[in-house]
């Protein structure tokens, strides 16, 4: 599997979220030359939305997501979003995964999926980078910030996306949709949630910026080369649309906000310097250097509507785990932090 460094954690799917092998292998026989069929499938542990494989095959090495079993909310688990994106980025300074097919028919497998290169290299899901010397980290973070400037630089309509999204009243439009996910989705009252909500429904700021944005930028959410710093892949693109750049950067930086005794991914009362994460200030600064903008961004509205649309997609988690039907068994555990992200949004809320 790659490089022997490569980390990501792998596993036996489960009996509900299990790929009829023949029924793929002979799709993909027509549709990747040289597949052959018959080698091993294993998924990627650790994510909460749309499954995620390993295909080895003695034509190369795949990555297959595919939207998960059951009633699914509308909109959510957009796979087809996912496979038009990296296929627009392809050639672009975003680095991605190569392309190879998008499937909508759900006979083959029971859902729509779409199948890409894998991309050896190191995934490091939480604030720790383990076997990794402060300097590098920091190159990491330098890196991650940069590509994320590329990607908001990146021309959406010359690559072919200008019908990817709306840009105008971006954020009010996505409060809107993200405060409909959430109640179609919640499973008790939250007060915070509800301030928070209204706090940025009366907050809007005017400017109307518009580029690609990621929408789940984060150390999780790249692959980093396995012998240095950079980041060699971009992925998991379900939520990516036209929108404001900021929404991107403010979700990037809202660990620095979280206290890291409270959420598993907080940095605020780390010692950031022994680590090797630059201050927030910094990377914000590596960030505009990268999007070409003359002055760093005030970014604390962006960070309280990061924190809300990660509360109200975790709350949907939890509704997933409750039904039975998540990715992975740790659902209903991370999805009951909602409410105490919700809480904190509403702390800075008050306070800008």
């Amino acid at each position: 599997m790659g490089a022997a460094r490569d980390n990501r954690e792998l596993g036996r799917p489960s009996e509900a979220l299990q790929i009829d092998q023949s029924s793929l292998d002979a799709y993909l026989g027509v549709q990747i030359p040289g597949y052959a069929g018959g080698g091993d499938i294993q998924q990627f542990l650790g994510g909460q939305s749309n499954p995620t494989y390993l295909i080895e095959d003695e034509s190369g090495s795949y990555v297959l997501r595919k939207k998960p079993p059951g009633k699914l909310l509308p909109s959510a688990h957009a796979v087809d979003r996912e496979y038009r994106v990296i296929s627009a980025l392809a050639g672009t300074g975003v680095p991605v995964p190569r392309a190879r097919i998008l499937c909508e028919d759900d006979n083959v497998i029971g859902q729509s999926f779409y199948v890409m290169d894998y991309v050896p290299g190191r995934v490091f899901t939480g604030r720790e980078m383990p076997d990794c010397a402060p300097r590098e980290v920091t190159e990491m973070f330098r890196s991650m910030a940069g590509v994320l400037g590329a990607l908001h630089t990146v021309d959406f309509e010359a690559v072919g996306l200008n019908d990817f999204g709306r840009p105008a009243a971006y954020v009010e439009r996505q409060v809107a949709r993200w405060s409909g996910q959430y109640e179609a989705s919640k499973v008790e009252d939250c007060e915070a949630m509800d301030r928070v909500i209204a706090w940025l429904a009366a907050n809007n700021p005017t400017d109307e910026r518009a580029s690609l944005v990621h929408g789940d930028y984060r150390p999780g959410n790249v692959i980093f080369d396995n012998d240095g710093p950079d980041v060699v892949a971009v992925l998991d693109w379900e939520l990516s649309t036209i929108g404001h750049p900021l929404a991107d950067v403010g979700y990037f930086l809202m660990p620095y906000r979280l206290d890291a005794r409270a959420a598993p991914f907080g940095l605020a009362g780390l010692d950031l310097d022994a680590i090797g994460i630059p201050p927030e200030h910094v990377v914000l600064e590596y960030y505009s250097e990268s999007a070409g903008l003359d002055t760093s961004p005030d970014i604390d509205f962006y960070i309280v509507f990061a924190m809300f649309r990660l509360a109200a997609i975790l709350a949907g988690v939890l509704k997933r785990g409750l039904d039975g039907n998540a990715s992975d068994p740790r659902a209903i555990e991370q999805g009951r932090t909602y409410a105490p992200l919700a809480a904190v949004a509403l702390s800075i809320a008050r306070s800008c």
